[in-house]
């Protein structure tokens, strides 16, 4: 009975956890819907919208000028995803806009004076409320990058400067590239150029834009896409600009580039999400090292118990890993290998640190080590006998209390 119910238990911590690491099992549906009322699309819990193509950039200098507008309202102001991103595969280089509760992240390659780059962070405050929709306008060129609210200049980076590919690549909305990063609210316009915009240009299409529903673009403003979101039924997108710039709704909500085990220090992030996901990831395969930890000391009796369980963790972590790969609701990671492995080997050492107490006072349950494995090979919990003792005990005022009052003590 006791092996049965330490078996059982095994199963279902291990049934458990791979739901935990897989659910859903499938890629849901896509979740994006035309708003009955007014040009523009909704974007539920996992949702995209792609490009068919891939935008180019015509500048081949560094830093390239571009500018890009995008008309929306989240939600909720208390969540986080990205919103948009452009990805060319291999190159994290791109520009991406992600929304972090009440502020606007941009991320992007940020190029020094020595024409190195690295990925850096640029967050504006205050943009989102619950009054209405944002306006957000970013343009980028030699003096560095602009981001404008609503029309109005809310934040200028002079050292910020875009790499020539931050514009370029295919082109998603409601999510990132990668790992999914969904995001939920409305999007009711998108546009994108090839030139760096004024501070007049970018008011008056914030007038046109949100009075009569389009903005009154000039020829000669690098006009490259334009997305009035207006079809209100369909699968595609029509772009006013480029005709191979298309943008389209998947059946199937999908994630550009999804990324096989990817590595820890692309995953690294200086962000408390990042820290509490590897918490948890340590602490959910604690159970799993202490229960099959004594799975294989007290049922299998395995020669080396804790070496078997810290394998067999790596092997389960694996396994998941290697799956998320195949769902774009999960990213495949190799931090979540080495943290559910250490998590198994805390569980092991944790069993080993309870085990003595609970042979001592609760030697009926079942995941007390009665015959387990050290590094001196097995050894053996000896039953107690009537007296409370445990028999055979080789302890000298024990054995003497055993012995017969009439004779000497040994």
């Amino acid at each position: 009975m006791r092996h049965l119910l330490l078996g059982t238990t095994c199963i279902c911590v291990l049934c458990v956890i791979l739901t935990l690491g897989l659910w859903p099992f499938h890629a849901p549906k896509n979740d994006v819907t035309w708003l009955k009322n007014r040009n523009g699309l909704h974007f539920g819990r996992y949702s995209t919208v792609l490009s068919s193509s891939e935008f180019r950039t015509t500048s081949a200098h560094n830093p390239a000028p571009g500018s890009l507008e995008i008309w929306l309202q989240p939600r909720r102001i208390w969540d986080f995803g990205t919103f948009l991103t452009f990805y060319i595969p291999g190159s994290p280089l791109q520009l991406s806009l992600c929304q972090s509760q009440t502020s606007l992240l941009l991320q992007a390659a940020i190029q020094d004076g020595q024409y190195h780059t690295e990925l850096n962070d640029l967050y504006v405050e205050r943009v989102f409320g619950q009054t209405g929709p944002a306006f957000i306008t970013v343009t980028s060129g030699t003096p560095g990058t602009a981001v404008y609210i609503d029309g109005v200049v809310a934040k200028r980076a002079p050292q910020v400067r875009l790499s020539t590919q931050a514009f370029a690549g295919r082109l998603a909305l409601g999510d990132s590239a990668e790992q999914g990063d969904s995001w939920s609210g409305q999007v009711l316009g998108l546009s994108t150029y090839n030139r760096e915009l004024t501070a007049t240009q970018v008011l008056e299409h914030y007038g046109t834009w949100t009075q009569q529903g389009k903005p009154q673009i000039a020829g000669d403003e690098g006009n490259t896409a334009l997305y009035l979101f207006d079809e209100h039924a369909g699968r595609i997108i029509h772009s006013k600009g480029w005709p191979d710039a298309d943008l389209y709704i998947p059946e199937k909500y999908t994630v550009l580039g999804q990324l096989f085990l990817e590595s820890p220090w692309r995953e690294f992030r200086r962000s408390k999400d990042y820290g509490g996901a590897i918490v948890k990831n340590i602490v959910g395969f604690m159970p799993f090292g202490c229960c099959f930890y004594a799975y294989f000391s007290v049922v299998r009796q395995t020669k080396r118990a804790a070496l078997a369980t810290v394998i067999l963790g790596f092997a389960v972590s694996l396994t998941i890993e290697v799956l998320q790969a195949l769902l774009p609701t999960r990213d495949s990671g190799t931090t979540d290998l080495i943290t559910n492995t250490l998590g198994t080997y805390i569980g092991v050492l944790s069993y080993k640190a309870v085990n003595p107490i609970l042979t001592e006072w609760l030697p009926w349950w079942p995941f007390v080590e009665m015959r387990g494995v050290s590094g001196q090979g097995s050894r053996f919990v000896r039953p107690r006998g009537a007296d409370g003792l445990r028999t055979g005990s080789s302890h000298p005022i024990r054995r003497a209390r055993s012995q017969d009052h009439t004779g000497p003590a040994c």
